[in-house]
């Protein structure tokens, strides 16, 4: 039981791995007034989650967010619950992993192992848990949960993840007399589905999140404020993480066009004539409140690639640029990316039809042969 994972083990071998990221939320990762901007529905969720089955990307990624940003269009004000919305897609899907995203502080993890093994199991294994310690003190007070202290969430987070292991694993009840939790005569059934625990993801940039995510998580979700010092952000984890493997991943929100023109007219189009300003200033100021994850003199960087992304590195530029982004990002050792688009079914074409191509010529990926194959497999 609990056989260990290899890290981002998901679908396929692909050196290079790629989800989508936010599609459950309105707006998705893009503050922005523009028309076409994304449309949560459950219709919208389904065939974006099985345009990128078909594709053959590796996951979808939700956010779990419980109040939006404000402003003019309250991004990320409409969403989906996230086990709920894996359950759906993984019955719906054949190959994707499905992340649930869980605020820890918010959900008893006898209950909320149990539900992600439901999950897990309707997905045959493809089921996987994005641990979140939790940052947003309004959405703590909507449950009457106060906020710990940053580091100290950590530490109840790993708690948590003890638990949630342990009914996982063991066939017998047991007690658990910790710092947060004192539980007696716990078991749960059935274990998850093959034998094998649900793969954890765990998004954190301060030292904290870092060294929780090196002990505890398979892969970890690391914010790129600094493209250049990826590359060594990066050796270290795995040299914390030693002798454990962890996958190292970063969202990115894509803005591409076939030329690098006609990109960086979309993003003006996007951020500069259809920003939703005001929702930027409101997401900054809580995000940055008592942070450690971003340097105070780039605030203004922030708001506006809030504007085109919601704090995830930019993938602006013509094909053959974006392409070459992610081919360095790569390089540098991230072990894949999860996307935001404006419109995650409008714009998949271009994902599908020029990215990933560019992606396997230059070595990253292999082709995808389809369902049909998934079928004889």
């Amino acid at each position: 039981m609990n056989t260990p994972l290899r890290p981002g083990a998901m679908r396929g071998d692909n050196t290079f791995k790629l989800g989508l990221f936010g599609m459950n939320c309105s707006g998705g990762l893009t503050m922005t007034k523009a028309p076409e901007r994304w449309d949560p529905s459950w219709a919208n969720n389904l065939t974006a989650a099985r345009l990128a089955d078909e594709a053959g990307l590796e996951f979808v990624l939700p956010i779990g967010r419980w109040l939006g940003y404000r402003g003019e269009t309250d991004t990320e004000g409409t969403s989906f619950e996230t086990l709920t919305w894996a359950s759906g897609l993984l019955a719906a899907t054949r190959g994707l992993t499905v992340f649930g995203t869980v605020h820890v502080g918010l959900i008893n993890p006898v209950f909320a192992a149990k539900q992600m093994v439901t999950a897990h199991h309707i997905g045959a294994g493809r089921f996987g848990l994005n641990v979140v310690s939790g940052w947003n003190e309004g959405e703590y007070g909507m449950f009457d949960v106060p906020m710990l202290e940053h580091d100290e969430r950590y530490a109840y987070t790993e708690e948590w993840v003890r638990i949630a292991q342990r009914i996982w694993g063991e066939e017998e009840p047991f007690d658990f007399d910790g710092r947060y939790f004192r539980l007696k005569g716990v078991l749960s059934k059935p274990k998850p589905f093959g034998a094998r625990r649900p793969l954890l993801m765990s998004a954190g940039s301060s030292p904290a999140g870092r060294d929780f995510a090196t002990r505890n998580a398979d892969c970890l979700f690391m914010a790129v404020v600094d493209e250049s010092k990826v590359a060594g952000e990066v050796a270290g984890l795995r040299a914390a993480a030693a002798p454990r493997p962890i996958g190292c991943y970063t969202s990115a929100h894509m803005l591409t066009r076939p030329t690098a023109k006609e990109a960086a007219e979309y993003y003006h189009y996007v951020v500069h004539e259809n920003g939703d300003w005001e929702g930027a200033e409101h997401i900054v100021a809580i995000r940055t409140q008592g942070t450690r994850s971003f340097p105070a003199d780039r605030m203004q960087e922030l708001k506006e690639r809030h504007m085109a992304g919601i704090g995830s590195l930019p993938l602006l530029g013509s094909y053959d640029e974006v392409a070459d982004k992610l081919a360095a990002l790569h390089a540098a050792g991230l072990d894949g990316v999860a996307v935001g688009l404006v419109n995650y079914i409008d714009e998949f074409p271009v994902l599908r039809d020029e990215i990933l191509p560019r992606l396997e010529r230059l070595g990253l990926r292999a082709p995808f042969a389809g369902r049909a194959a998934e079928e004889r497999a």
